[in-house]
């Protein structure tokens, strides 16, 4: 069975691209080389390009993996701590409609 790729919107796409340079530019910082960080990492040259080009295919965890060698796994933490647009919505005590209980199939 053929699987789906999901489409990215091109904001996204620049977004993911500012990640891998930025995971590129630490590890430049750090004087290490891409085998260096691969190997630590546990995957191949060619998927840590791929984090470095910002590949949105690459799993979420792959990138966790790579910050932890770089030391900047707390990073993670920062993704949606500041969250305005959410606190805004609380803080306007929005009435959230409730689901309808499901139907009994008779018979």
């Amino acid at each position: 069975m053929k699987t789906r790729k999901p489409t990215f919107l091109p904001s996204l796409n620049k977004i993911f691209q500012e990640l891998g340079e930025n995971i590129k530019l630490a590890r430049l910082r750090r004087k290490l080389s891409v085998e260096q960080v691969a190997e630590r990492t546990g995957i191949s040259r060619a998927t840590l390009w791929h984090v470095e080009k910002g590949s949105p295919s690459v799993a979420m965890g792959i990138y966790s993996q790579v910050l932890f060698v770089l030391g900047l796994e707390k990073d993670l933490l920062k993704v949606a701590a500041d969250d305005i647009f959410g606190r805004k919505l609380q803080d306007a005590e929005l009435i959230v409609k409730e689901r309808a209980p499901k139907r009994k199939k008779n018979g």
